[in-house]
């Protein structure tokens, strides 16, 4: 079978799990978990950067999914759906507990170098060399506010407008917020050069029950 084809069966096979999920078949909502449980536990860790909060939020958001689904209309593919719905989890939780979050309105008036290439585009050598070290590790050290844009865009793909959507902020400070984000793990791989020629454990980005 190509992968075409395999992608439309695909496709087909989660809509009609979606579809039967909405009619409160359990075997449906099981099997969407499953499907979907890795990515979503992925994206917690990356969020919050702690583990037993990573489990807890998505537990808490395949609650949440199984109290919404009937709201799902398939205007966006539920994989994004899903997504989105596990970000906002996320950032209420953040909000809940009072972080000092890096404000997504605060004027820049730092000193650092000014920005000089486009801010959409992607930072593969940065993205590349985060990799080789441990990636989770790296994002964890960021502070909330940086690690939730640079999570949403370089990592889940998300475009500016739709983080400051989901972030209610504005383009021009999620593309800030972004850069700082990047600049900040620049200095981060430059104080851990070290680790990457000892090759030190990288921190698992899989949902506790399959490791």
């Amino acid at each position: 079978m190509s992968l075409q084809k395999t992608a439309a069966s695909k496709a087909a096979s989660e809509t009609q799990l979606v579809a039967r999920a909405q009619r409160g078949d359990e075997g449906a909502f099981a099997a969407l978990f499953e499907m979907h449980k890795r990515r979503v536990y992925s994206l917690c860790l990356r969020m919050t950067g702690n583990t037993a909060e990573a489990e807890d939020l998505t537990q808490e958001a395949f609650l949440q999914l199984f109290r919404k689904i009937s709201t799902f209309r398939g205007e966006s593919a539920f994989s994004t759906w899903l997504h989105r719905l596990a970000v906002n989890v996320v950032l209420m939780h953040l909000r809940k507990k009072g972080l000092q979050q890096v404000s997504l309105d605060e004027v820049d008036t730092s000193q650092d170098e000014p920005v000089k290439r486009d801010y959409g585009d992607h930072d593969r050598r940065l993205l590349g060399s985060v990799d080789r070290i441990s990636l989770s590790r790296a994002i964890a050290d960021l502070p909330p506010g940086y690690r939730t844009v640079f999570v949403l865009h370089d990592i889940e793909g998300y475009e500016h407008n739709e983080i400051a959507e989901i972030m209610n902020c504005s383009v021009g400070n999620s593309k800030s917020q972004l850069h700082k984000a990047r600049m900040k793990l620049r200095d981060w791989l430059r104080q851990n050069e070290g680790l990457m020629t000892r090759g030190e454990p990288v921190v698992s980005d899989q949902a506790p029950s399959e490791r």
